[in-house]
C-alpha cells in the first residue's frame, strides 16, 4: 500500500465519524500523490503526512452565558491550532449551530494550505461553537462572546494565534471578543482580525474575501482568452462573501443574477439590486423573502435550486457541500465556463471531478477564497507597525496577492503535468512550502 493510501486509512480510523475532515484530507492527498511518491522515502521517515493530518493543538470548552429571561445555557467552544510551520495559526472562528470538531478539522487543515498560498507568514487553525446566534439579542451575543474569549484568551495571542470572523461573526461579535481579551490580558494588540476601523482594523477587510474571489476568476479568465464583462454570473449565499462578490462582478461589468439564504433563493433576470441585498441582510438582518418588496419582477423559490440558472461563471459562496453531482450537470449542460470556490469546500467531490472532465475552469476554496484570510495577515501587519492604509493601498495589495496566488498554482499544476488542474496546483503549491519548513525545523 502507498504511503498515500496508508495515512488515508488512518485518518478515517483515529478521527471516526468526521466526514466533511476525511473529504479534506482524501481531496489534498489525492492532489499530493504525485509529489509524495517522488520523495516517498523521505516523507515516510520524517513522517511528514502524519504531522501534516494531525492538529498541533486540539482546545475544547464550555462556554455558559445567560440569556434576557436569566437562564443559564452551555455551548461547546473549539480551536483547533493545526499546523504553525510559516507563522502563528490564523483562521476564523465560526458559530453556528452545525459546528462540531470534524467541521473544525476541516476547516482548519485546508487553512494550512490556503493561508500558503497568499505567500504571507500564517499557519493553519479554527475555531468556533455550536451557539446560535440567530434571533438572540445584542446583549445575549455579548454575554456568549466574553464568555467564549475567557477561555480562548489562554490559547492565542498576536504572535501565537490570531483567529478571525467566519459564518456567524462579525463586526459586532469580533468588538465584544476584542474588548473582553483587552480586559483579561491587559494588552491592546492584534490578537484578532477583522476589528473596526476604530481599533485597528483594515479597510477592505469587510470586502476582501468576495473580491479577492473576483479579482483570481478575473485573471483566470483573462488567462484563457475571456473577459469578466459582459459575462452572466450566478452565486449563492447571501453573506459576506456573496455581498462583496457580486459587488466586484458588477464592477467589473459582469450581471449578476442569483442570491440565496438558508430558506431560499432569489432569480433577478435585470440582476441584482446590490443595495436592496445590503438593506435586507446587513441592515435589516431579514430573509431573502424580503427581495420582491424591492424587485417586484425578481422571482423567490423556497429551498435549493441557484445552479439551474443558466450562466457563464458559477461562484458557490454559502456553505460546504451545497454544490452536487446533479448541479455541475446542470450547470454543463447550460454552457458555464468557470466555477469558483468562494466558500470553504462547497462542491462535492464528484461535482468538481465532473466540472474538470468537462472543460470547465475549476478554482478550488483554498485559492478562489483566500483573499479573507490574506487582507486579515495584511490588517495583522497593520497592527505591527501600528499603520493605517488606505482603501486603495489594501485593494491593491489584495488585488496583487490573489493574481499572483492564480500563476502560482497554474505554474505548480504544471510543473506535474497538470495543466489546467487548479484543485491539484493549489494543494501542491500550498504543501510545498509548509514541508519545505516543517522538514526545516526538525521533528516538533
Amino acid at each position: 500500500m502507498s504511503y498515500t493510501d496508508e495515512i488515508m486509512e488512518r485518518v478515517i480510523r483515529e478521527n471516526p465519524n468526521e466526514p466533511e475532515f476525511h473529504q479534506a484530507v482524501r481531496e489534498v492527498l489525492e492532489s499530493l500523490r504525485v509529489i509524495v511518491e517522488k520523495n516517498e522515502e523521505a516523507y515516510r521517515r520524517d513522517a511528514i503526512l502524519e504531522r501534516l493530518v494531525n492538529p498541533e493543538r486540539q482546545i475544547k470548552f464550555r462556554v455558559p452565558w445567560i440569556d434576557r429571561h436569566g437562564q443559564v445555557h452551555v455551548n461547546t467552544g473549539y480551536r483547533v491550532q493545526f499546523n504553525s510551520a510559516i507563522g502563528p495559526y490564523k483562521g476564523g472562528l465560526r458559530f453556528h449551530p452545525s459546528v462540531n470538531i470534524g467541521i473544525i478539522k476541516f476547516l482548519g487543515f485546508e487553512q494550512i494550505f490556503k493561508n500558503s498560498l497568499t505567500g504571507l507568514p500564517i499557519g493553519g487553525g479554527k475555531g468556533g461553537s455550536d451557539f446560535d446566534p440567530k434571533g438572540k439579542t445584542d446583549r445575549e451575543i455579548m454575554s456568549f462572546c466574553q464568555n467564549f474569549m475567557t477561555e480562548l484568551s489562554k490559547y492565542i495571542g498576536a504572535d501565537t494565534d490570531v483567529p478571525a470572523g467566519d459564518i456567524g461573526v462579525g463586526g459586532r461579535e469580533i468588538g465584544y471578543m476584542f474588548g473582553q481579551y483587552k480586559k483579561l490580558r491587559g494588552l491592546f494588540e492584534g490578537v484578532l482580525t477583522g476589528k473596526g476601523l476604530s481599533y485597528g482594523g483594515s479597510l477592505v477587510r469587510t470586502e476582501a474575501t468576495g473580491y479577492g474571489l473576483l479579482y483570481i476568476v478575473e485573471e483566470m479568465l483573462k488567462s484563457h482568452g475571456h473577459d469578466m464583462a459582459g459575462k452572466t454570473v450566478v452565486v449563492s449565499g447571501a453573506g459576506n462573501v456573496a455581498i462583496y462578490a457580486i459587488e466586484k462582478a458588477q464592477q467589473m461589468g459582469a450581471k449578476v443574477v442569483t442570491c440565496s439564504d438558508s430558506t431560499g433563493w432569489v432569480y433577478d433576470p435585470e440582476g441584482i439590486d446590490l443595495k436592496a441585498l445590503k438593506e435586507i441582510k446587513e441592515v435589516k438582518r431579514a430573509r431573502l423573502t424580503e427581495y420582491k418588496k424591492y424587485r417586484p419582477d425578481s422571482e423567490y423559490h423556497e429551498g435549493r435550486g441557484v445552479w439551474q440558472i443558466k450562466c457563464d461563471v458559477a461562484l458557490p459562496c454559502a456553505t460546504q457541500n451545497e454544490l452536487g453531482i446533479e448541479d455541475a450537470k446542470l450547470l454543463v449542460e447550460n454552457g458555464v465556463i468557470a466555477v469558483a470556490e468562494g466558500a470553504n469546500m462547497p462542491d462535492t467531490p464528484e461535482a468538481f471531478k465532473y466540472l474538470q472532465e468537462h472543460g470547465v475552469l475549476f478554482l478550488p476554496g483554498k485559492a478562489a477564497n483566500a483573499g479573507g484570510v490574506a487582507t486579515s495577515a495584511l490588517e495583522m501587519s497593520q497592527n505591527s507597525e501600528r499603520l493605517h492604509w488606505t482603501f486603495e493601498e489594501a485593494d491593491c495589495k489584495l488585488k496583487s496577492i490573489m493574481v499572483d496566488l492564480y500563476h502560482h498554482i497554474d505554474d505548480a499544476a504544471k510543473r506535474y503535468g497538470m495543466e489546467g488542474n487548479y484543485v491539484a496546483g493549489a494543494n501542491i503549491a500550498g504543501f510545498e512550502k509548509v514541508a519545505d519548513a516543517m522538514l526545516a525545523q526538525g521533528i516538533v
